[in-house]
């Protein structure tokens, strides 16, 4: 790599808050781990280097240190998804845990809920055992309605809660001044089960412990295509018993799973002073979410900074929901790439036959992050192992049993089942999602002006989701 594409890779680095700050701290930071060198084998190799890559790989290595692991990541560690992201950890919102009901019953989204709710702590003792410093800390999650239809949804979203063992507390607004000081708010939820972490120190973090544990990661190293028990990449192939697709590098050839790629916005102020987190009355680590269909993010960092995420209206959408705020100036905006599964529903599976395993994002892990890729990567680490643990059973899992689990969803193609879905997802994105996001647009617009929900928008809104 010549010195100008060096430079200017890191001044693009630069424009997120998470690299700013890191290489501040750690100029030598910038400088990338070797590429693959030639041919290799392992016994299992984990393509992608993101959080559910990494997790994968530091759970497989506790539970058997002798195995050979190898993590191959085409760019940079943390300057995809994973180090882009807001750094939330919570255990979900409750519209993601009603898809999973919807489509596997009641007693899966309680599994699901709880093993969440696990995940939030596991993340935090994993960082502290390791001594990995994330700027981890709890401050809960606050759901925002402005409008009566999203004081419905939240009402429900309660009563829903309570029945999976959630906790989660309808605020009147009253109460919810007391979580976050927005404009307009009728009512809120909230939830202590979320905290939030510097997402880019934990990614490199675990990457440290991975190697120091006897794993292999290899930066700049993009696979090209994937076959039973191989991957090929520009500089070798990789011949492994297991081979793990997460992320973006389930867009491979070969890919077991179909992903589509999307964007969100994310920008970051300079740290605030306090009277300005006192006229919010916001605390550090505090996650909000505005309940609307395109939602807005908001978290509070541990060197008090706010960013925020959402759609590309995101800087003009955050001094209308917090003007209390003032004029502080916002130092980072960046776009942040998010790899779903084709169709919105989360998948985690693994083809013992063909030695492939895989981990696919859903529509509605906006807000869990480091949580939902932990318990990701312990799904797929026990998966691989064998262990007949009750994670291989949650409603994630491609084949788990139980409630209404539409056989075959989320398997290898080839089996029938798996190509009437592919042939149902692909439709479903090529021809209702961009339906499907100006029917957001609209039903968000309807509700603020009329105050209520549009039953056009409603109705195209209303399919099931999936977590």
């Amino acid at each position: 790599m010549h010195d100008h594409d060096a430079r200017t890779t890191t001044d693009a680095l630069r424009r997120v808050l998470w690299w700013d700050l890191l290489l501040a701290d750690d100029p030598a930071a910038a400088t990338p781990r070797p590429p693959l060198d030639g041919d290799t084998t392992a016994d299992v190799v984990v393509v992608g280097g993101g959080l559910t890559g990494l997790w994968t790989a530091y759970y497989l290595l506790e539970a058997d240190p002798a195995l050979d692991v190898l993590v191959v990541e085409a760019g940079r560690l943390g300057a995809g998804a994973a180090g882009l992201a807001t750094g939330t950890a919570t255990a979900g919102t409750a519209d993601a845990a009603a898809a999973v009901a919807f489509d596997h019953g009641d007693r899966a989204a309680r599994d699901l809920s709880a093993a969440l709710r696990d995940a939030v702590v596991e993340v935090g003792g994993v960082v502290a055992a390791e001594e990995v410093d994330v700027r981890f800390a709890y401050g809960g999650l606050v759901r925002l309605a402005r409008t009566g239809p999203a004081v419905g949804r939240l009402a429900a979203a309660v009563a829903d809660a309570a029945r999976r063992g959630d906790d989660l507390q309808l605020l009147d607004p009253v109460a919810a001044v007391d979580r976050v000081r927005a404009d307009g708010v009728l009512a809120a939820a909230w939830t202590p089960d979320a905290a939030h972490v510097d997402p880019l120190r934990l990614v490199r973090g675990l990457a440290h412990v991975v190697e120091a544990r006897g794993g292999r990661v290899a930066e700049r190293t993009r696979a090209l295509r994937v076959a039973p028990r191989a991957v090929v990449t520009a500089q070798g192939t990789v011949r492994a018993r297991q081979v793990v697709l997460t992320g973006g590098a389930l867009a491979v050839a070969g890919s077991p799973t179909a992903v589509v790629r999307r964007r969100t916005q994310v920008l970051a102020t300079d740290p605030l002073p306090p009277r300005a987190w006192a006229a919010l009355a916001l605390r550090a680590g505090t996650t909000v979410v505005e309940d609307r269909h395109r939602p807005l993010t908001l978290v509070r960092t541990s060197d008090d900074r706010l960013v925020a995420a959402g759609p590309e209206d995101v800087l003009e959408r955050v001094p209308a929901l917090l003007p209390d705020l003032g004029p502080h100036a916002v130092r980072h905006v960046w776009d942040a790439p998010v790899t779903v599964a084709r169709g919105g529903r989360r998948t985690v599976g693994a083809d013992a036959s063909a030695g492939l395993a895989w981990s696919a994002g859903g529509d509605r892990d906006t807000h869990e992050g480091a949580a939902v890729t932990n318990l990701a990567g312990r799904v797929l680490a026990d998966l691989l192992v064998g262990a007949d643990s009750p994670l291989v059973r949650l409603p994630w899992v491609a084949g788990a049993v139980g409630g209404r689990t539409r056989p075959g969803r989320g398997a290898v193609r080839g089996t029938v089942p798996a190509v009437r879905d592919a042939v149902h997802d692909t439709v479903h994105d090529a021809l209702l999602g961009p339906v499907r996001d100006a029917a957001a647009v609209w039903a968000d617009r309807v509700e603020e002006r009329r105050g209520r929900t549009s039953a056009a928008a409603g109705r195209l809104l209303a399919g099931p989701g999936g977590a």
